[in-house]
């Protein structure tokens, strides 16, 4: 799938996620079970991308690690990892 293709395939996507986002009521979380599921999800994104830079495909691979890293960033917004580095993470307002 070439460069355009993807783009507009996940501006759709996102377009629709955007749409559909509600916010939860009475979320109660779990900081450190939470966290953890965040880590994994980066960590998963991150081998990803590396799979997919062995196969050749480094589009999607650059895909994989913007996800992997919006998986941070969003863990460190919502306060779940201990991160003071304004320069790798969006930090906790």
């Amino acid at each position: 799938m070439e460069l355009d293709e993807k783009l507009e395939k996940y501006l759709k996507i996102t377009e629709k996620a955007l749409k559909k986002v509600k916010f939860g009521k009475d979320v109660k979380i779990d900081v450190e079970k939470s966290g953890k599921d965040f880590l994994d999800m980066a960590e998963r994104y991150f081998k990803d991308a590396k799979y997919f830079i062995e196969k050749g495909d480094k589009l999607t691979a650059f895909a994989a690690l913007n996800y992997a890293h919006g998986w941070l960033d969003a863990g460190s917004r919502l306060g779940l990892f201990d991160v003071k580095d304004g320069k790798l993470f969006v930090l906790k307002k």
